[in-house]
Order: structure tokens, then sequence, then C-alpha cells
């Protein structure tokens, strides 16, 4: 499973949202996009990330992105834990983990003996669908960095 790499396109894909509505990243075409990959709804470090980002979603807005939170989870697991924190961006389920597996964000063994849950990941892409940023963590305690991420979103909306 190799990684992809900034400078290369991103694979598309089709996935399920939180509420069962087929979502594809073409679909965002002319769009900037943040992509990150988490382990599993519900769990500390992820609601720690993605609270984050939903308490520093104005900063995203006034930078015109779009956010794409992609895990294993079903969409109704999505959809609960969304309605439970308020999240204002879009979830997708990867259900058959072909997703994370095309964007090298994977672990063979996580916690607990599950196999095949997304590592914590964050991909940047500009508006034709090129990788800016890419950032793929081993350690799932760890977040992804954001400060360096708002940097890049900056640059590719300025472009």
């Amino acid at each position: 499973m190799s990684m992809i790499k900034v400078g290369e396109k991103a694979p598309d894909f089709t996935l399920f949202s939180s509420e069962k509505k087929r979502v594809s990243l073409s679909d965002y075409k002319g769009k900037n996009v943040l992509i990150l990959f988490f382990p599993l709804a519900f769990t500390s470090t992820c609601t720690k990330e993605l609270c984050g980002v939903r308490d520093n979603i104005y900063d995203f807005n006034d930078l015109d992105i779009e956010i794409l939170a992609i895990s294993i989870d079903t969409p109704q697991t999505l959809a609960k834990w969304k309605e439970m924190e308020h999240y204002g961006f879009t979830m997708l389920s990867d259900f058959n983990k072909e997703v994370s597996k095309a964007y090298g964000s994977l672990y063979e063994i996580f916690a607990l003996d599950m196999h095949g849950v997304s590592k914590r990941s964050a991909f940047l892409l500009d508006k034709e669908g090129v990788i800016q940023y890419a950032e793929v963590l081993e350690d799932a305690s760890q977040i992804p960095d954001m400060v360096a991420i708002k940097e890049h979103i900056k640059k590719v909306s300025a472009a």
C-alpha cells in the first residue's frame, strides 16, 4: 500500500455520507478540499480532532475550503456522532476500506486487534484535485498539524 504524494492527482471516490447520500470527490471539482481520515467515531482523539475542526470552522469557511471527514464507521454511526457533536461538515463512510487503502491511510492492525481501520491523516487538494499537502500519522493518538494545514489552505485559496 503506497502513500499518495504531494503533486499527484487525488484518487476519485464515491462514498455514502452520514445522510445516506452518495458523495463523490469529483462533485467538488473547482473547490479546494481538505480530506481528513480518522480511525473511529466516538473515540477520544477523533472527537478532539474533529471538535477542533468544528470549533474553528469559521477559519476554514474564510479560506474557501470544503471538508470531508472519512472513517470506516457506518453512515448510521457517523450520523449519530455528527448530530451529537454538531459537526458542520460532510462525513463519509469508507466501510469497505477501499478509499482509505487508495490513500495509503489504512492500519493493518489497530487497537484491540481490529483490522483495517483508517489512519489519522490529512490531504489538501487544490481546485484541480491535485494534492498540495499530505500527512499520514502512524500514531493514532496524534492529530494532524492544523497550523501547517491552514497555511497550505491559504496558499491554495490565494491561487
